[in-house]
């Protein structure tokens, strides 16, 4: 199976196969079409003698200066290698991956100039399984991601410096190049432009948060309803008929799953007609209103998403028909920028809303289970510290959300003066979502124990099929042992979307 790019515009599914498998892509012949034209403008701009920006100038404040022909070829380099100073540990494969075949998309869309060998190198560097190292730091989301994909290019360059992960080693790319069987690219004019500009870095980073801030609020929802059964609550707020009445689609589809996770529960069913509680804990009975709050931000995100990964997003633009080369902003990551933020807040609340639900369970007096979950309370701690844990994280998650884009920063002396600060803003978002996988592991523990108090009652067959999954990994902790390994080996039950698959799809993104 492969994905082709340029056909048609890529789906979210297909963003989700390329950041999460090692799909091989095609370009699609009519893109390679509309490359050759593109270039072909470019050629002739360079035989007419015109000075256009990016084709035979500097770059930034340095636009006004004209460069000889005969550095064409130079000028692209130079631009490579002086722009490659990334810093910071190396991105993970999976987002590398994800910006070289966003790179594909924006310029198969054929207004970068580029030729098509430049981006077939791109794609068969993609195809064999070379990743270039691209440190994560050194963009600030505007005028392009700059540094990032500097060192990506300056992998295709062959780039002795650079580094590239190929066969299970890193080899400098040259080497990497040779071994794979493909010849570096010698820059044309504009093509060493048209590879460093362009959102493609942030863009991934985001959607990669996207996807896990996806599998989070799945398994949350699993983790929520055997919470609710834990505490002998109610499934009465999961009612159609409230959600109906205020309307809103997102929690309407969380209060469905709910439901559906929920149905037929001999726990629920022993407290049906007899319960003496009259209301639940907010961070129990307003889920779907939370939860559905979040999953709407979500899915106007993965609109937003799915909208620049086809986007092309360099500077400036060439248009073939007319022969006109326009030079404007669609580097500027501002619409990725809100994106990062919107999910950052959705991450930290699926985190707090939850690490609230474990706090009820271990109190007595809210829940009605033995003190901190334990069957010796005094001589056993419980989940006593493990609480503590998971509001360590979900305030660090606080810090953590505030806002990228309300921050700028000028560069290029003060030519390039508003940024969008999208790199960061997404990039933080991995450590949200470990953050939150270790909440929901806490609180999936917990439930589970209440649960165990309940027996020989059971479950949910959905509920119980989780339980099952974490027993696989975790016993229960009725006294205390050594307890960071079962918050790891939840978190990976977490991570592994186990409990994801068992959510209704109610609530998918799109």
């Amino acid at each position: 199976m492969s994905i082709t790019i340029g056909a048609e515009r890529l789906t979210l599914d297909q963003l989700r196969t390329l950041a999460t498998e090692h799909t091989p892509v095609v370009i699609a012949p009519a893109a390679l079409d509309l490359l050759d034209q593109g270039a072909a403008t470019v050629a002739r701009i360079v035989e007419d003698g015109r000075t256009v920006y990016g084709v035979n100038t500097g770059f930034g404040l340095l636009a006004n200066t004209r460069i000889d022909d005969a550095d064409l070829e130079t000028l692209q380099k130079n631009l490579v290698l002086s722009h490659a100073c990334g810093v910071g540990a190396a991105l993970a494969d999976q987002t590398v991956r994800l910006i070289m075949a966003l790179k594909i998309a924006s310029l198969t869309r054929g207004v970068s100039g580029v030729r098509r060998q430049t981006v077939q190198l791109l794609a068969d560097m993609l195809n064999r399984g070379l990743v270039p190292l691209i440190p994560a730091k050194g963009s600030v989301g505007a005028s392009g991601d700059l540094a990032p994909l500097a060192h990506l290019a300056a992998a295709m360059i062959g780039e002795p410096r650079q580094m590239v992960w190929f066969e299970d080693a890193w080899e400098p790319a040259n080497i990497a190049l040779e071994k794979a069987g493909l010849t570096p690219v010698v820059l044309a004019a504009k093509e060493g432009l048209a590879l460093l500009n362009g959102t493609q870095c942030s863009t991934a980073l985001a959607l990669v948060g996207l996807f896990r801030a996806e599998n989070l609020f799945r398994s949350a929802l699993v983790t929520g309803a055997m919470s609710t059964d834990a505490l002998k609550g109610s499934d009465a707020p999961f009612d159609a008929r409230i959600h109906e009445l205020r309307g809103q689609p997102g929690q309407i589809d969380t209060a469905a799953a709910l439901r559906t996770l929920m149905a037929d529960s001999p726990i629920r069913n022993s407290h049906r007609d007899d319960c003496l509680k009259v209301q639940d804990p907010y961070s129990f009975r307003c889920q779907p209103q939370v939860m559905g709050a979040i999953l709407d931000v979500m899915r106007a995100v993965a609109r937003t998403l799915v909208i620049e990964a086809n986007a092309a997003t360099d500077n400036p633009l060439v248009f073939p028909d007319s022969g006109d080369v326009l030079s404007g902003g669609n580097f500027h990551a501002e619409p990725v920028a809100f994106a990062a933020d919107q999910l950052a807040l959705c991450i930290a609340e699926i985190g707090s809303i939850s690490e609230r639900r474990t706090a009820i369970l271990i109190d007595p007096k809210m829940s009605g289970l033995p003190a901190f979950l334990t069957s010796d309370p005094g001589l056993n701690s419980g989940f006593m510290i493990a609480q503590v844990t998971a509001a360590a994280l979900a305030s660090e998650n606080k810090m953590l959300a505030h806002p990228a884009v309300v921050d700028t920063i000028p560069t290029s002396a003060g030519q390039e003066d508003h940024v969008s600060m999208a790199t960061h803003g997404a990039r933080r978002l991995g450590d949200m979502a470990d953050n939150v996988a270790n909440i929901l592991a806490v609180e999936l523990l917990a439930a589970a124990e209440g649960i165990e108090h309940h027996r020989p009652l059971t479950s949910s067959p959905p509920l119980e099929q989780a339980l099952d999954q974490l027993r696989t990994v975790a016993t229960a902790i009725p006294t205390d042992r050594y307890f960071a390994d079962h918050i790891q080996a939840a978190a990976e039950v977490i991570e592994g979307g186990r409990l994801a698959t068992l959510c209704p799809d109610d609530v998918a993104l799109g």
